[in-house]
């Protein structure tokens, strides 16, 4: 970034440290930050719309949809996290491309499967073989989105689901009394009284989000953890930078990072909280 540093090995001291940490690993350590918050701002509509859908899909009174919602929130949450970023997006992944090889080389006349080898044509790469560094990496993106949208969305279903059946049944059946539509009690009785017995779960469910955000490197994405481990380890004679280990600094300032996350996440959950509660009758009396 400096002209100065264009020589690492005169620098000394505070003109050492400026080079160091603007250098262009540093830099992509920095945006790795932006990336992982991108993640979790990104994801949680997914999340939301995926935990209602399973939600409302098991309080469905068709027997094949609430068996569907069933299916999906019981399957998905007994499955390690690992192992669902693991297999079931390479097989999403390679039946993406398979459905695009079909498409664009019908004449194809080699096997697709050739030992541990899924081979398909240059066109139905996905991405294009050709393309630019940043569709690579935003396609490995929007599967880490589609990742954790279908196993957190599986919590969220199930919290969402606890939370409408713990609405007293007796408000529900005002509703009805008073000629309200399904629909209208859904919107204006059930709704809104949910939330307050699902924003703890849902609480929860976020600090365990942001905790699993590490998981980007399955995807090939470079994280901040990725970033941690690089650049705080032992320098060799071809590194620019030589310098002793200092992973445990690194980890000690992501530390600091994630519990600040966590510590502000905390603050906003409790003025949510407070915010769906009044009115709402509660041990300690009416909020």
């Amino acid at each position: 970034m400096f002209e100065f540093c264009a020589d690492p090995s005169l620098l000394e001291g505070t003109d050492w440290w400026m080079c160091y940490l603007s250098n262009g690993k540093h830099m992509g350590f920095y945006r790795s930050f932006g990336v992982v918050m991108m993640l979790l701002l990104v994801t949680v509509p997914f999340i939301m719309a995926l935990g209602f859908g399973g939600a409302l899909a098991r309080r469905s009174s068709l027997p094949p949809v609430r068996w569907l919602g069933l299916a999906y929130t019981s399957m998905v949450r007994g499955v390690p996290d690992i192992i669902f970023f693991l297999f079931a997006l390479i097989a999403v992944d390679q039946g993406i491309e398979y459905l695009r090889h079909l498409y664009f080389c019908p004449d194809w006349t080699e096997p697709i499967r050739q030992g541990n080898d899924f081979v398909v044509c240059a066109r139905a790469k996905m991405p294009l073989s050709d393309a630019d560094a940043w569709v690579h990496k935003t396609y490995s993106f929007f599967q880490a989105v589609l990742a954790f949208a279908v196993v957190f969305g599986a919590f969220a279903a199930n919290t969402l689901f606890g939370a409408m059946n713990a609405v007293p049944r007796g408000q529900l059946e005002t509703g009805d009394a008073f000629g309200m539509t399904p629909r209208q009690v859904f919107r204006r009785i059930l709704l809104p009284q949910m939330w307050v017995y699902a924003l703890p779960g849902l609480s929860n469910l976020w600090m365990i989000f942001i905790k699993a955000t590490p998981l980007l490197f399955l995807l090939g994405i470079q994280d901040i953890v990725y970033w941690a481990r690089e650049l705080g380890g032992t320098k060799t004679a071809l590194f620019a930078y030589p310098h002793p280990d200092w992973r445990l600094g690194y980890f000690l300032f992501l530390l600091v990072f994630y519990l600040f996350l966590t510590w502000v996440s905390e603050r906003v959950f409790d003025r949510l909280q407070r915010r769906v509660s009044r009115g709402q009758p509660t041990v300690g009396g009416t909020v």
